[in-house]
């Protein structure tokens, strides 16, 4: 028992707040489902439900909704260039399991950039990530509204109305416990990964019997007919890389689930595995079916794909019923950011790098404090949509794209010094490891800096999004004066616990010496 509490000890990162605060009850290497972990978090998530939430958290409106504008500009190229970005969200996944098996943590990415980059890394981790959040639910309660006016009983609400019923929905489903968090986010992910399955049997079987859509025969052909794989040609296509980066947003929600879960360090590796290729397969599938069942050009931006095509085939009801699916996940996308941004928030709090509120949690283990926060925040893609509702949804998904690459980038960072001191024998190295590595390390910070600069060359509010970056910079900067004497505290703090805690069990074992000569 002391040697494995002294291991536990060692894993840990030194000023680790999170860390410091760890408890867990495990029975047989099991943690059973009282087990409290890192600071009052309950390990209530199971092996399903960690499953639906990586992989149905990254089912959103960047599939459901922003494909219909990216098929209208990239015709049928935008197959590859989904399977493309699909690859390196597979490295950066891989990448993120790696961490975790390192060390489980519910502070995820932002635990790590503290363990192996430092405290400034960590405040900007974490806080880029906050940002990303913000910029993403903004996109999906805005895609919510969007849904709604499909019906017309909703097309007569302003769209700012219907994003603030959706805030109050998904503040109330995530204000709840991380056990029923889980199952509700199950059957989210659970109706749109069924949507998803229906959609492909149909038009399966759409191509396979040949049956005409809109008056147009299914199958490659349409393809040739409309100007081949890139009717606009390669620029357009290469350009549209930068948007179907945020199709894959949320991959690392699994590393945030971690701290969380029952036997994370077996029910982790088997997510990602399976999550990884799952998604792959039903974005590229989906994206596939689209343009053999109708021409590019008949997809628009402001209406899901789906949507478009299921109503051609003149069935009553499909339509509405699969806009129901969709406004379902854009809910399921926004519940997950308000819970990945409370624990991140709770970890920055312990550290001193957010405000201290964040660190406030229920008797259920939610962190309801950052919760909050970001709900608070949200109200901004309120009066945004209230303003410009025509733009909302361009505006806010390019800033949740550029700080969501951020992150991804500091994942691939953390990785890299993880590998890094595992070869000079500071640290054991996971069995679960990111493939090719350092190469597809190397590779997929190149690809995501190439993302930015291709937002750029984009236009538009790409580009702005870009061009307004350094406000975010002098914005992190100016915020780490404010709070690095803090920081320093509660990392003096940290340090004196773990040391009087590491001096306890040195004693008892001396003690337990002594009895036993």
């Amino acid at each position: 028992m002391e040697h494995t509490a002294q291991a536990e000890s060692e894993a840990r990162p030194a000023h680790a707040p999170e860390a410091a605060t760890e408890s867990s009850v495990t029975t047989g290497g099991k943690a059973t489902a009282g087990a409290i972990r890192e600071g009052g978090y309950a390990a209530g998530l199971r092996n399903r439900q960690v499953q639906m939430i990586a992989f149905g958290g990254a089912i959103g409106t960047g599939l459901f909704l922003g494909a219909g504008e990216r098929l209208n500009v990239a015709g049928p190229s935008l197959v590859i260039i989904f399977a493309i970005t699909g690859l390196f969200a597979f490295f950066i996944t891989r990448a993120m399991g790696e961490l975790v098996m390192h060390r489980p943590s519910s502070g995820s990415f932002v635990s790590y950039s503290r363990e192996f980059l430092g405290e400034k890394a960590a405040y900007t981790t974490g806080w880029v990530y906050f940002l990303h959040w913000i910029c993403s639910g903004i996109a999906e309660i805005t895609a919510v509204a969007m849904y709604l006016q499909y019906w017309a009983a909703f097309r007569d609400i302003p769209q700012w109305t219907l994003a603030l019923v959706a805030l109050l929905v998904v503040l109330g489903a995530n204000l709840i416990s991380v056990r029923w968090f889980g199952e509700f986010e199950f059957w989210f992910s659970i109706i749109k990964v069924a949507a998803i399955l229906a959609f492909l049997a149909i038009g399966c079987w759409l191509l396979a019997s040949r049956h005409p859509v809109d008056g147009h025969s299914t199958g490659p052909q349409l393809i040739t007919d409309n100007g081949g794989m890139l009717p606009n040609g390669l620029l357009p296509a290469i350009v549209l890389i930068q948007g179907v980066v945020f199709a894959y947003a949320a991959i690392e929600m699994v590393g945030i689930a971690s701290g969380e879960t029952e036997n994370p360090r077996k029910v982790i590796p088997r997510a990602i595995n399976s999550v990884s290729w799952r998604i792959v397969l039903f974005y590229v599938g989906s994206v596939l079916l689209l343009v053999l069942l109708l021409p590019w050009s008949a997809y628009k931006a402001g209406e899901s794909p789906f949507v478009t095509l299921l109503g051609k085939l003149g069935v009553p009801g499909i339509s509405g019923i699969m806009n129901f699916v969709i406004l379902t996940a854009a809910l399921s996308s926004c519940n997950s950011g308000l819970y990945s941004t409370g624990r991140v928030l709770r970890s920055m709090g312990l550290a001193g790098s957010a405000p201290g509120f964040t660190t406030k949690m229920s008797k259920k283990g939610v962190p309801y404090g950052g919760v909050l926060l970001t709900a608070t925040c949200y109200i901004a893609g309120i009066i945004l949509n209230y303003i410009v509702p025509e733009r909302a949804f361009s505006i806010v998904i390019n800033f949740s794209a550029i700080t969501m690459i951020g992150t991804w980038v500091m994942i691939m960072v953390c990785q890299m010094v993880l590998r890094r001191k595992s070869l000079r024998g500071e640290l054991e190295r996971p069995s679960f490891r990111l493939p090719g590595a350092p190469y597809t390390s190397w590779l997929t910070i190149v690809f995501l800096v190439a993302v930015v600069v291709l937002m750029v060359v984009g236009g538009g509010d790409s580009a702005m999004s870009v061009y307004c970056s350094p406000l975010i910079v002098v914005g992190l900067v100016i915020g780490w004066f404010m709070t690095r004497k803090r920081v320093a505290e509660h990392a003096a703090a940290a340090s004196a616990s773990d040391s009087a805690s590491a001096s306890v069990p040195a004693q008892g074992s001396g003690s337990a010496s002594d009895s036993a000569s």
